[in-house]
């Protein structure tokens, strides 16, 4: 089943196409990822999907409702989630309550109620406490939830990262780069994490170099170049695909 596409999806910065004509699918309950050289419009593409930037032209179209012009809150509203390349996360703050701001996406709370701190919004808060400890549970970061984020490895900020998307409750989440910054075991660790969201019934898209990772639990892959969809397929295809390998790699065979 179509879960997202786009549809000749284009953004131009002046003169620069960034993403020019992608047409894409992604199916629900897969894995899909996006691969290309640095400068190829990965992280511009994902922009355009969460709102962050408008199309020049094209279409998102998410179960069958077109996005392209709606707001990025308005977007993760319907259940789409992203992370950064560069974690965004408060430094200062403590895990849980970095987390705690994902599910306020999900809550009705208003000035009023903070300045007369009514029923409505403790209610709310100790649902926003309870679904940030669920989520920490759920990428395995419960033990470290009092730890400001400035003190956590690298790999522990990627999964915070995780938790925050997760607790914005979203049906598809866009990884931009999960594992960069990572060693080879964490990597494994995190490929773990997709699949058990995947489980869960979350259905993933990501951008990521590390082609081992992709090649492992990725079931179609797109291409880009110039940001221009080049190739698109099943990981044994994109392997072989001379196109890919002479763009991507320079010729050199992809692992």
């Amino acid at each position: 089943m179509i879960f997202l596409e786009t549809r000749n999806l284009t953004k131009r910065f002046g003169g620069l196409v960034a993403v020019n004509n992608v047409d894409f699918t992604i199916e629900q309950g897969k894995i899909n990822a996006i691969i290309g050289p640095n400068g190829a419009g990965k992280s511009t593409f994902f922009n355009l999907i969460s709102g962050f930037h408008r199309p020049s032209s094209g279409q998102v179209i998410f179960k069958g409702q077109d996005i392209s012009t709606l707001p990025s809150n308005k977007i993760a509203e319907l259940g789409v989630a992203r992370t950064f390349q560069t974690t965004n996360l408060f430094e200062q703050s403590t895990v849980l309550d970095n987390v705690i701001v994902g599910h306020r996406l999900r809550t009705k709370s208003n000035l009023a109620d903070a300045i007369f701190r009514t029923p409505r919004l403790k209610r709310e808060e100790a649902q926003c406490r309870e679904k940030a400890m669920e989520v920490l549970e759920f990428v395995e970061l419960n033990n470290v939830s009092d730890k400001l984020v400035g003190s956590l490895t690298q790999e522990e900020k990627k999964r915070t990262a995780f938790a925050l998307a997760l607790a914005t409750d979203p049906e598809i989440v866009f990884l931009d780069e999960p594992a960069a910054g990572v060693n080879p075991d964490e990597t494994d660790g995190l490929a773990e994490l997709i699949n058990k969201m995947v489980d869960k019934g979350i259905t993933v898209c990501l951008i990521e170099h590390k082609m081992q990772m992709i090649m492992k639990i990725a079931d179609k892959i797109m291409v880009l170049n110039y940001g221009e969809k080049i190739a698109e397929g099943l990981p044994e295809e994109i392997r072989n695909n001379e196109t890919v390998i002479k763009a991507y790699l320079g010729g050199s065979a992809i692992a």
